[in-house]
């Protein structure tokens, strides 16, 4: 892969937000770097001017989960001001990072440098903090694995209101293998140090069709270990109706298509055998339609599209419309008035081993009619690394479902019938389940799949006090 210096063309939707970091040889690091202390300081008073015992969770307005969220009027520490990229090394190919910048501001600063994070998840406010307690996943998670394997290290504020820097050696490095996962319960990133990789200014992209979904899923695990594509990933629009997408970045290319406004992106995999984007735009490829989920919201209408323009076209618009619709049910109580079914939301990603994958599909398709599909290959970045909190194989590729919308219940049939069949489905298959949507599980078995006997360790140690929320509690009971 050949290291640049620049990407071309300059990003159309985001010039404006581009941060030309010098380089540390220059000797400048990005204006916010220098209050980053500050800011810590201040945030530490904030929890200590809590109430004893009183639950701790982050002030934030926004969220990338699909889970219902705490009570609002719960204490929250305001970590707004932690949105800045500290430092660009070129040469070492890092970036200092604060824990709630987002994935779109990191990409701004480092695709300059002709580098990139080695995960980019698909949308573009998920924040780097997030991503690393609460897991992420994109198209290159076949040869990098997930967003916390590119961590270096961590400055964290625990439940014990202690600030530590946690590597993978030294005095902290439990809480650093078991921080991923642990969804802000052992406590806060305040600054990561990632690695970056070289990037190339295009993206040249192959959609090869397939037809038979054991021959599917056997082309995906060869094309994740000739090492031919730096990004593979696939969409599964029916039971015969499959396709896998391979990246390879270039130097060139012919022409670059536009998904950022009047054009939809998932359509064009089954329009086009090749295609080329930019760099930036194929990062964001998923971002401008929230995968296809905009079409529940009637922005994939042309018209629509053209009166919103790029501005709007989001995935953090859609997610205040849907949380608008979650507030006041508006579109339910209609549907209800209209006769028609109640619906159970379906919103999961899963993974399991490639060989169980096409087992898997088969379930989706006779009992959760969900399409399209989001298809995402995933293997540990290194086998002697231990991630206790989400612990996979390191030999094996893993084969991530990203599936979500509705499903209508049958007459007798409970909320939550569908996506209890999908947990158990996963756990026969030797799967994972993400928690960042709604969970069913008993306590017992929750915390035999997700290692309650490291995690509880973890909290003794980090929050003794018990401040923060529960991983059982926040993430079934929705506490």
């Amino acid at each position: 892969m050949k290291q640049i210096t620049t990407v071309a063309p300059a990003a159309r939707d985001g010039d404006h937000r581009v941060m030309a970091l010098n380089s540390r040889d220059a000797g400048n690091r990005s204006p916010g770097a220098s209050g980053h202390d500050a800011r810590v300081a201040q945030l530490r008073s904030q929890l200590a001017a809590l109430p004893a015992g009183a639950p701790v969770r982050l002030a934030k307005r926004t969220s990338n989960l699909f889970r219902p969220r705490a009570d609002s009027r719960t204490a929250g520490l305001d970590v707004s001001g932690f949105r800045h990229v500290l430092d660009v090394d070129p040469v070492a190919r890092t970036a200092d990072v604060e824990g709630m910048v987002t994935y779109e501001e990191l990409v701004d600063a480092t695709l300059p440098h002709g580098l990139m994070p080695l995960v980019v998840p698909q949308l573009k406010t998920i924040t780097l903090g997030g991503a690393v307690t609460g897991l992420g996943i994109e198209s290159s998670s076949f040869r990098n694995g997930m967003p916390h394997e590119s961590v270096l290290e961590m400055e964290l504020l625990t439940g014990a209101g202690d600030i530590v820097v946690a590597r993978p050696d030294g005095e902290h490095s439990d809480l650093f293998y078991g921080f991923p996962n642990s969804y802000g319960t052992l406590g806060y990133a305040l600054r990561l140090r990632i690695e970056l990789e070289p990037v190339r200014p295009y993206v040249r992209l192959r959609h090869v069709r397939h037809s038979d979904p054991d021959e599917y899923f056997a082309a995906l695990d060869r094309a994740c270990r000739d090492g031919e594509a730096d990004f593979v990933d696939g969409t599964v629009f029916g039971p015969h109706e499959m396709y896998l997408t391979l990246g390879t970045f270039t130097d060139d290319a012919p022409r670059t298509s536009d998904y950022t406004w009047l054009n939809i992106y998932y359509r064009s995999i089954r329009e086009r055998t090749t295609d080329h984007l930019t760099t930036r735009d194929y990062l964001w490829r998923w971002d401008t339609d929230w995968f296809w989920c905009s079409r529940a919201l009637g922005a994939q209408n042309r018209l629509v599209r053209l009166l919103l323009g790029r501005r709007l076209l989001r995935s953090d618009v859609y997610w205040k419309v849907v949380s608008f619709e979650r507030r006041h049910r508006l579109l339910a109580r209609l549907e209800r008035r209209l006769g028609k079914p109640e619906t159970e939301a379906v919103v999961q990603d899963i993974e399991v081993p490639v060989d169980r994958a096409a087992e898997f599909l088969d379930v989706l398709h006779r009992e959760v009619p969900i399409s399209p599909v989001w298809i995402c290959p995933v293997r540990q970045r290194r086998a002697d690394q231990h991630w206790p909190l989400y612990e996979l194989d390191p030999e094996t590729l893993y084969v991530n479902f990203g599936f979500w919308g509705t499903v209508p219940l049958a007459d007798g049939e409970a909320p939550g019938t569908h996506n209890r069949l999908i947990e158990r489905t996963v756990t026969e298959l030797g799967g994972r389940k993400s928690l960042y949507s709604e969970s069913f599980y008993d306590e017992k078995t929750f915390w035999r799949l997700y290692n309650g006997e490291a995690y509880h360790a973890l909290k003794r140690r980090y929050d003794p006090g018990q401040r923060l929320l529960d991983l059982y509690g926040k993430c079934v009971e929705a506490r």
